[in-house]
């Protein structure tokens, strides 16, 4: 099955944008990104399967699944390589560092995917230049995204933050201030009400007021 997208654009998508719908092979069998509706997707490209960056990501990622899924959150990995050059390398991980990676590591060798998410661009003939995940919500729209060069690795502590942030603020209708982590005070959305900025007890409480 060659990988296929739905309802192509022709610009990128945006965080508000609705994430484009594809189906393909992938290490854990047919996915179709429909099929993960009603949960959150974290959709991530890596330049190339048996690379140093990338394998540690991999094995990163796979000792916190867990994580992931209490938060109800599927991870999916996406490269230009085949899915048998996925199955190799995640075998190797698996016999190199003792953990199995069990999320789908889609392959995308025409880059049809990567084209329409903007991970590459149209005429690029090889592997991608940036790491770009996607944080997908529930309705299929993305809501953060991140890019980092080849030679640098995510940070997994804070895809989890983000995911946190994005679900706690979802979940509130709050906001996430600087380095929020789980459990820490949020804030409350500025007022709209020029009565409510003359009433409120000091100069800055209309738009900055923590929630406990």
């Amino acid at each position: 099955m060659n990988s296929e997208i739905e309802g192509k654009s022709s610009y990128p998508p945006r965080i508000g944008d609705k994430a484009p719908a594809f189906s393909a092979r992938a290490t854990t069998g047919p996915v179709k990104l429909e099929d993960f509706r009603g949960q959150w997707v974290i959709l991530f490209s890596h330049p190339a399967d048996f690379t140093p960056v990338c394998t540690s990501e991999f094995v990163a990622l796979a000792r916190k699944a867990d994580e992931f899924a209490k938060r109800d959150c599927a991870l999916m990995a996406l490269s230009i390589d085949t899915l048998f050059s996925h199955f190799a390398w995640l075998r190797l991980i698996r016999d190199r560092f003792d953990i199995e990676v069990r999320f789908p590591v889609i392959e995308d060798p025409t880059m049809v995917i990567a084209n329409a998410y903007g991970m590459s661009m149209p005429g690029d003939a090889d592997n991608f230049g940036v790491r770009s995940t996607y944080f997908i919500d529930p309705q299929g729209v993305i809501r953060a995204m991140t890019c980092y060069p080849p030679n640098v690795g995510r940070s997994i502590p804070e895809m989890l933050r983000i995911l946190d942030a994005l679900q706690a603020a979802d979940a509130t209708a709050g906001l996430t201030p600087a380095d929020w982590k789980k459990g820490q005070p949020m804030l409350s959305p500025p007022v709209e009400s020029l009565d409510d900025v003359f009433a409120a007890e000091h100069a800055g409480d209309w738009f900055w007021q923590e929630r406990k």
